[in-house]
């Protein structure tokens, strides 16, 4: 069951290897590799936490913020992404759990003027190491694309 403390395996200093598929929901195997680096604390008196993004993409590096809230009643986490190129704009929050270790969390939006659903899954690796994955699915969640895998090594 969800609790407060889902996301402590992610708080600290972190040095992330991000993996993006180039084209999105067009059937593309491109994918583009780059760095970043994360740092997530705990907000909210621990009913929350926070991180702060530096993003390396070629030609145009950013930084960006996700914000966590964990709600009791619901025993649901909401998050939601703040990309520093756009900051007068949330992304629509993403709302879901953590179930047998691993953080599933759903969205409605848009993708290019289209319906879309988004998926986030959380899990900790083998190792220790916390792993996020973006997908998403312009069938009502029937097929999903993965798009976006960042895989995260403590930072020195």
């Amino acid at each position: 069951m969800s609790s407060a403390s889902d996301f402590d395996f992610f708080i600290g200093e972190w040095q992330v290897a991000h993996r993006r598929l180039k084209d999105r929901l067009v059937g593309s195997t491109v994918w583009e590799e780059f760095t970043g680096t994360t740092s997530t604390r705990k907000t909210l008196g621990g009913m929350g936490n926070c991180d702060d993004n530096y993003l390396a993409l070629p030609g145009d590096p950013y930084c960006a913020m996700t914000v966590r809230s964990f709600d009791r009643a619901s025993r649901k986490w909401s998050i939601w992404w703040l990309d520093g190129r756009h900051p007068g704009t949330l992304d629509v929050p993403m709302h879901g759990q953590f179930v047998g270790g691993v953080g599933t969390f759903y969205a409605k939006d848009n993708y290019q003027g289209k319906p879309i659903m988004v998926r986030f899954l959380w899990q900790v690796k083998p190792d220790g190491t916390p792993r996020w994955e973006q997908a998403f699915s312009a069938d009502d969640g029937e097929i999903w694309e993965p798009n976006w895998v960042m895989e995260f090594k403590p930072r020195a």
